[in-house]
């Protein structure tokens, strides 16, 4: 297994075109700690990535918070309304290659707990032959909290064009390394609002 930590800067790309249909309202424009969610990842994932991609569809809710945070971010938003995680994990790692990247950290807009060390955990677990390495949990893996080799793209996107929606379907067609991480609370994500209240709360 190769330690890419020392060589390595993956480029980040942060999935924020989501719905949001069970919060109710935007979740990237929520605040937590006095910054919107969205500006707070970018911000965090910027200690160890570079450069930032923010990857949502031009007419979403998240579109709205284009350039208005310190934290530079290249925003990708000509993904299709509707297309669902996977087809924003293949846009932005195509785009993460093009711009010579060769890994990328991939996160949700919705973790408002991630920290640096998730990514340095990832890039030492990520081996040679891997195409990409996943946190998991005692309750399942999250392929939102992961390093993919940006290679990768054209093959997710042969999944998206066959019909294909489910985060899940990208780990099961690449090599994927599990990875239980030291700290399951970079793992939490909200989905309504009272996630939100009770993560405040705890």
């Amino acid at each position: 297994m190769a330690d890419v930590t020392e060589t390595v800067r993956p480029a980040a790309l942060i999935l924020a075109g989501g719905a949001s249909k069970r919060m109710g309202r935007d979740k990237a424009a929520l605040e937590w700690d006095g910054e919107p969610l969205l500006e707070r990842i970018a911000r965090i994932t910027s200690e160890s990535c570079g450069p930032i991609y923010v990857v949502a569809p031009e007419d979403s809710a998240a579109s709205r918070l284009r350039g208005t945070g310190p934290t530079p971010a290249i925003w990708i938003t000509d993904e299709q309304p509707g297309m669902g995680p996977l087809a924003g994990l293949a846009g932005g790692l195509a785009a993460a290659d093009a711009d010579g990247a060769e890994l990328a950290f991939v996160c949700a807009t919705d973790m408002p707990l991630i920290g640096a060390g998730l990514i340095d955990e990832l890039l030492v677990a990520l081996g040679e032959s891997d195409d990409a390495a996943i946190a998991v949990d005692e309750q399942r893996s999250h392929p939102l909290a992961g390093v993919y080799r940006t290679r990768c793209a054209g093959q997710l996107r042969e999944l998206v064009a066959a019909g294909e929606r489910r985060m899940l379907a990208a780990v099961d067609v690449l090599r994927t390394h599990r990875v239980t991480v030291s700290d399951p609370d970079w793992l939490t994500n909200i989905n309504a609002p009272e996630d939100l209240h009770r993560l405040r709360a705890s």
